[in-house]
């Protein structure tokens, strides 16, 4: 059976807690790409990662882990999530489907305490998936432009997609939840 497992980024403990606005798991696009996935036959997966404000590899390890990841699964992961991918990949013995990473976020600031990016880089991460793709905003966050040109620099045989005027990929910058690219690229 194919499966998808979608990572939400890092909010702010106020984002977090606060009792207006969607859970990090059901922001921006996340739902809109469940669903599509499941009517696409992918059993999709949102989970609400453990401390998303303050993360540490550990806790979102064992989280994701308690998916089966194999290579029939579909790995997207947003800002924080999918930097713990790239994490995951480098350090962990798995192997699974398509990855893509929507801005990618390592922390190369080191804003984090909690050694959440605290990793060398897997120069054969992709040999662990049938492809990693990044998708980059040609107006996102210094962080997250530092962060893709760390990735590239150092893992070989990623695929890139740039796109123009959409900021972090968050609900406020593209106006839309629907991200029908994505979308094409995990049903490639």
């Amino acid at each position: 059976m194919k499966t998808a497992i979608i990572l939400h980024g890092l909010p702010t403990k106020e984002e977090y807690y606060g009792k207006e606005g969607d859970s990090e798991s059901n922001c921006h696009w996340l739902p809109w790409m469940q669903k599509q996935l499941i009517v696409n036959g992918i059993l999709a997966q949102t989970p609400e990662m453990p401390v998303p404000y303050n993360p540490t590899y550990k806790d979102w390890k064992e989280m994701i882990l308690r998916f089966p990841l194999n290579q029939h699964t579909i790995l997207v992961g947003h800002s924080c999530g999918a930097g713990f991918l790239v994490r995951l990949l480098s350090e962990e013995n798995v192997q699974v489907g398509k990855v893509v990473l929507v801005a990618p976020w390592i922390d190369p600031d080191h804003f984090l305490d909690t050694g959440m990016f605290d990793f060398t880089l897997g120069k054969n991460l992709v040999n662990k998936t049938k492809s990693v793709t990044i998708f980059e905003s040609t107006d996102d966050g210094d962080e997250v432009k530092k962060s893709i040109e760390l990735i590239k620099k150092e893992v070989d045989n990623l695929q890139i997609v740039t796109f123009q005027n959409h900021g972090h990929f968050c609900l406020r910058n593209m106006k839309t939840r629907k991200f029908p690219e994505l979308l094409d690229e995990c049903l490639k």
